[in-house]
């Protein structure tokens, strides 16, 4: 975004909460309490420090009325913009707006959902749209699907593709302890999964969880200071499309080619220096666009990109080391997840799946139907 200054701010923060299946009675608002106790303990920072709140949430409409309240800080700055699961790339951007600009000195973006415990329709109830809820489409899996069949149509790319995806997302998840998928799958286990929306079988659909997580912002300056290696924001990057499919203009072309260049031209960096990509892949086929439209790979090649284990452990390109929405966690609104992720790879902590002399690392976030997406590139050095 015009303005920002590259390296200006860095994340010294970040933790997930319980993920999974939560105790019975948990809120969304617990969550993103224990996940911010958890992310200050990382940051070495304390609960009255922070006096900025940023979240966006489904299930509570005031998140960062709640927050405050819950936590008994009197924030100086707060935002709950709400675009989906982009919307926790989109509050990085701005609190690196508030910090640069004074009106804050530490910044707290959580997020929590418990659409597991209550189940999704309750978690994320749809709205009435003239133009496509009379035709009873299984939202948003048919959404998705619709962009598959297309890209399949136009540019050959093959259901086997789409299951590659899921596979290397397993491959990281078992990686991974905190994942909830903890068996391998098989390209053919993929194919031949329960059909969703074709082309879409269950395992190019996103799992269906609790959680949430928490990551703590401040100035560069002071990061240097604290407890972890931070991860410096070098570029942010936002960019709205549509709120429904019926009206995307060309469902093979995501507004992430808008977000995606903005935030490598604030990074002064480009595809070529991203040690790590995580993209939000609520489906399989998210991954193969989000690699296109970034610039991994020409438009229509997406699909033959990730043949042969390029984007699994020991691949050319990782992807979603976490395991991803597909087989890591998915509780509803994801991108935060990214962000968390990104910033453990940066600092070299992910153990097993940690990626070889990580210095840049991508995190992309998506939301709604394809309708809204923000790129951040963090960096471990400014």
């Amino acid at each position: 975004m015009r303005g920002l200054k590259r390296a200006s701010v860095a994340i010294v923060g970040a933790a997930e909460s319980d993920l999974g299946l939560c105790a019975p009675g948990t809120s969304p608002i617990d969550l993103m309490v224990q996940a911010t106790l958890r992310a200050l303990d990382d940051s070495g920072l304390k609960l009255s420090d922070i006096d900025a709140v940023f979240s966006a949430s489904t299930q509570t409409r005031y998140p960062t009325l709640a927050l405050k309240e819950y936590l008994g800080i009197e924030p100086s700055y707060h935002d709950n913009s709400h675009i989906g699961g982009a919307s926790f790339m989109t509050h990085v951007a701005h609190a690196m707006m508030a910090l640069e600009l004074g009106l804050c000195k530490v910044a707290l973006i959580t997020y929590g959902s418990t659409q597991r415990s209550v189940s999704r329709a309750a978690a994320s109830p749809r709205e009435y749209n003239p133009y496509e809820t009379p035709y009873s489409p299984f939202l948003p899996a048919a959404a998705y699907a619709m962009a598959a069949a297309r890209h399949m149509h136009q540019y050959g790319t093959k259901r086997e593709h789409l299951a590659q995806v899921a596979v290397s997302a397993r491959e990281w998840a078992l990686k991974n302890s905190v994942a909830w998928e903890k068996l391998p799958l098989t390209l053919e286990e993929a194919l031949n999964s329960k059909m969703v929306s074709y082309p879409l079988t269950v395992r190019d659909c996103c799992l269906v969880s609790d959680g949430g997580g928490a990551i703590i912002l401040t100035l560069s300056d002071r990061a240097r200071d604290l407890r972890k290696k931070p991860a410096y924001v070098l570029g942010v990057g936002e960019a709205l499309s549509h709120l429904n499919i019926s009206n995307m203009p060309d469902l093979t072309v995501t507004a992430a080619s808008r977000s995606g260049p903005l935030a490598f031209e604030m990074a002064q960096l480009g595809v070529k220096d991203v040690d790590v990509a995580l993209l939000y892949d609520a489906f399989s086929i998210n991954t193969i666009l989000f690699l296109e439209d970034l610039g991994f790979c020409p438009k229509g090649e997406g699909g033959r990109f990730v043949e042969g284990g390029r984007i699994s452990p020991g691949g050319a390109c990782p992807v979603n080391t976490n395991g991803g929405g597909l087989s890591y966690c998915h509780p509803g609104m994801y991108g935060l997840m990214l962000l968390i992720e990104a910033t453990r790879q940066i600092r070299g902590e992910c153990g097993e799946r940690q990626v070889g002399n990580c210095e840049v690392a991508l995190a992309h976030g998506n939301g709604g139907v394809l309708s809204s997406q923000a790129t951040i590139v963090l960096g471990a050095q400014a």
